[in-house]
């Protein structure tokens, strides 16, 4: 054949093209790459779209369980997508199998945000300070110390409280509700000073918020009377 002759670079290309065709088609699904894109959505308030992602997520990680070729990878971004999704139940059940297979404190501190929400603090309490016990300076640590903290201040423990959102502040600076919520519980044991200082942190992070500025007004008056 002429290698020179125009048809035959028709015909090269063409085969070139249906090799890198078949290549990608052959691609194996990534749930984690879903899982981010639906993260990045989220952020800018596409939430349907966002949801997609966390559902095709999710739909990868299930066939790789259903065909036995799930790794410990496969549970932690399901639990995530699940999260995500709002389906806390299922967060638990594939969470437990996860477990059964291998201690991952990735899973721990997802099971425990979805006990939360379901309103099962002890459980929830359980298994965040399983995870910051072990997980010090995690990607999550000042995530869960944040709810640890919810879980007192629900429970009226409010020095308890005090400490669990100190420490999330700590790690994490720039969250204005956990400024505000560190206000709260410090306001609520008395100690005026130190929740307006509080305060005054939520309001640098987010001057407009009116229960940050309503909460430093009142400290700050309660604390001149004393």
């Amino acid at each position: 054949m002429n290698m020179k002759h125009p048809g035959f670079a028709l015909l090269t290309a063409f085969f070139f093209a249906v090799i890198v065709s078949q290549a990608f088609s052959q691609q194996k699904p990534d749930a984690m790459a879903s899982y981010r894109q639906g993260r990045d959505l989220e952020s800018r308030g596409r939430a349907s779209e966002a949801d997609a992602k966390y559902s095709e997520a999710e739909n990868v990680c299930l066939d790789e369980i259903r065909n036995n070729v799930a790794t410990m990878e496969t549970y932690v971004v399901l639990t995530w997508a699940l999260q995500r999704q709002k389906k806390y139940g299922e967060v638990i059940t594939r969470g437990n199998e996860a477990l059964s297979i291998r201690r991952d404190y990735r899973v721990i501190e997802t099971m425990g945000e979805a006990y939360f929400y379901l309103g099962n603090f002890d459980a929830s309490l359980r298994y965040m300070q399983q995870y910051v016990d072990n997980v010090s300076s995690g990607e999550r640590t000042s995530v869960a110390y944040f709810f640890i903290g919810e879980i007192y201040r629900f429970q009226k423990k409010f020095r308890y409280a005090d400490i669990a959102y100190t420490i999330a502040v700590r790690l994490t600076p720039g969250m204005t509700l956990w400024w505000y919520r560190l206000g709260q519980v410090r306001e609520s044991i008395g100690d005026n000073q130190f929740a307006s200082e509080a305060y005054e942190n939520a309001l640098k992070i987010d001057p407009n918020n009116r229960p940050a500025r309503a909460g430093l007004e009142r400290t700050r008056q309660s604390a001149a009377l004393s």
